[in-house]
């Protein structure tokens, strides 16, 4: 078996991984992939005050690299994760609003979670992943989700603050994405957050533009930027204390990407446990690639596995297609200037939406795995962690600070560890 998989072309209705699709076929699946990801490769970056081009650039560039260095066999692609806003906003101070102006300790922190994702990856590839799954249990995940989400609940809440007008808009743009995600097709439904977006654009231009009751948007930047162009880059700067509440995160890309690896073995009906090490490398080099030039820490994602499980096309070649197109769109800056045009109150909104739905999300985990909340073990070690994470518990330890999805974080897994000690299988 060579590295990459010799891709035959599709006969039936569900396309393997190691097939593929005319072209005509691949790259409406491509366009398709990127708006189930908007949610990640749009809102993500503008929450945490990043460029969107260059999170959209390098998106692509991190989806390449998975694909390479995962030999072609897992069919995924790399977005903005999400685990990283509550842990940036604290680190650089940015309530929300326009560019982030201390994006670059965000930066540092984003590369030293990716070295430590990377090396994870590296030790899975040469003694198996047994060991992960064994201190990352479903009760321990599921808790350092749900802390992230309710980390994030006063931000969202601060984004609210306004006028009338203002929290109105935001509070439609909720109604609209909950209601798209209740009631709208499977299709539909994994593009809810764009959808949503679109709304509250629309609201904005018909009360704003059309009719003057609230504040309208400027295209002057529009009309003014170029078609093409080089995203404005950034260079990390590395902060001890940035990095203290950032680099944590690499425990929560883990489980999350393992997971996701896991989920696609089932769909696909192949056994890719073999590429869990792999798919931890590429994240972990994507996300240290992407922070060392102004890019979003990126991970694999569940709704382009939905995709997947709903148009039963599994074919890897669909991933590096999808990624080009998002190179090309991250070299337009006229792109980027359209995506700065989104009105606060609508992304105040989504974010709402987004930070709710981290932290019920990730429950669903101990749903899904039933973790058992009448052992003391992992009723305990969920309670303190939830403590730590939403009242942000942080601990000073000279010029080091540990925030408190940190702290979250590492009571969740030594907690457990030690509550299992000498307890009978």
């Amino acid at each position: 078996m060579g590295y990459f998989p010799e891709w035959r072309r599709a006969t039936g209705a569900t396309v393997l991984p190691d097939e593929k699709l005319p072209l005509a076929a691949a790259l409406p699946m491509s366009v398709q992939h990127l708006l189930a990801m908007s949610g990640s490769t749009i809102l993500a970056p503008l929450i945490m005050g990043f460029d969107p081009n260059v999170a959209v650039f390098f998106s692509g560039i991190g989806t390449l690299l998975f694909f390479f260095i995962t030999g072609g066999r897992v069919p995924s692609y790399l977005g903005s994760s999400f685990a990283f806003i509550a842990v940036i906003m604290a680190a650089t101070g940015f309530a929300g609003g326009g560019p982030n102006p201390n994006i670059g300790v965000a930066l540092g922190g984003i590369i030293a979670a990716g070295l430590i994702y990377a090396l994870i990856g590296l030790i899975v590839m040469a003694i198996g992943s047994g060991w992960v799954e064994r201190l990352m249990p479903p009760a321990v995940t599921g808790a350092i989700g749900v802390a992230i989400g309710l980390n994030l609940a006063p931000v969202a809440v601060q984004q609210l603050q306004g006028t009338h007008a203002h929290l109105g808009i935001a509070l439609a743009t909720v109604l609209c994405m909950a209601l798209v995600s209740v009631y709208g097709r499977q299709a539909t439904r994994r593009v809810a957050v764009l959808i949503a977006l679109g709304f509250g654009y629309l609201l904005v231009l018909v009360l704003g533009n059309g009719l003057g009751i609230v504040p309208g948007i400027n295209f002057a930047t529009v009309g003014a930027a170029p078609w093409f162009g080089v995203p404005n880059f950034t260079a990390p700067v590395f902060d001890w204390t940035a990095i203290s509440l950032i680099a944590p995160v690499a425990i929560v890309l883990v489980a999350e990407n393992l997971g996701h690896i896991k989920a696609l073995g089932s769909i696909t009906g192949r056994d890719m446990d073999r590429y869990i090490g792999r798919g931890f490398l590429g994240d972990g080099i994507a996300t240290m690639i992407a922070g060392s030039g102004g890019g979003t820490g990126v991970t694999t994602y569940a709704e382009n596995i939905g995709v997947m499980a709903m148009t039963r096309v599994y074919s890897t070649l669909i991933f590096p297609i999808a990624a080009i197109i998002a190179i090309c769109l991250g070299l337009s800056p006229k792109f980027g200037a359209i995506l700065q045009t989104i009105p606060a109150s609508v992304l105040a909104g989504l974010a709402v939406c987004v930070f709710g739905l981290i932290a019920s999300a990730m429950a669903r985990i101990w749903v899904d795995n039933r973790v058992d909340f009448s052992d003391p073990r992992n009723l305990f070690t969920v309670g303190v962690a939830l403590i730590f994470g939403a009242g942000d518990f942080t601990v000073n330890i000279g010029g080091f600070a540990l925030g408190g999805i940190g702290t979250s974080t590492f009571a969740a897994l030594v907690l457990y560890q030690l509550l299992g000690m000498g307890r009978r299988a």
